[in-house]
């Protein structure tokens, strides 16, 4: 039967298991965008996913959470394939949660020249504290 002092070198070994990455990982390259017909007339896009993931930094444990797009359109949408890679691409990626969401959100506006912006990340609980960061343009 193993011992708890045994499994200590075994545990530090799973940690090793997933290779983290710095913000130099995020594909912003992929994000891709299409017209918009209706430019003069101002429509809501909402965009949300329980899907987000990143790492964090100080424990190279993933923090889970729920992002939401909010957007107005100017002449370009996002195309959703691609912002679902984009979004992928922060899965390995050392990032504390209030740099994500304005880091995502510079992203986006320079993908598609939004009127108006807000990204909004609904973390999991961890540690019995619950986070939401908003970072809004203009």
């Amino acid at each position: 039967m193993p011992t708890i002092e045994s499994l200590k070198d075994k545990y530090e070994l799973l940690a090793k298991r997933f290779e983290e990455r710095d913000k130099n990982a995020i594909d912003a390259a992929c994000l891709l965008c299409f017209d918009y017909e209706y430019t003069g007339q101002p429509s809501e896009i909402i965009i949300d996913t329980e899907e987000f993931t990143a790492v964090c930094p100080w424990t190279d444990l993933p923090d889970f959470g729920t992002v939401k797009i909010t957007y107005t359109p100017n002449e370009l949408c996002l195309e959703l394939k691609s912002l679902k890679y984009y979004l992928m691409s922060y899965s390995a990626v050392e990032i504390v949660q209030e740099h994500a969401a304005n880091h995502i959100l510079e992203d986006l506006i320079k993908a598609c020249q939004p009127a108006t912006m807000t990204v909004l990340l609904d973390y999991k609980i961890r540690g019995g504290l619950h986070t939401t960061v908003s970072v809004s343009y203009p």
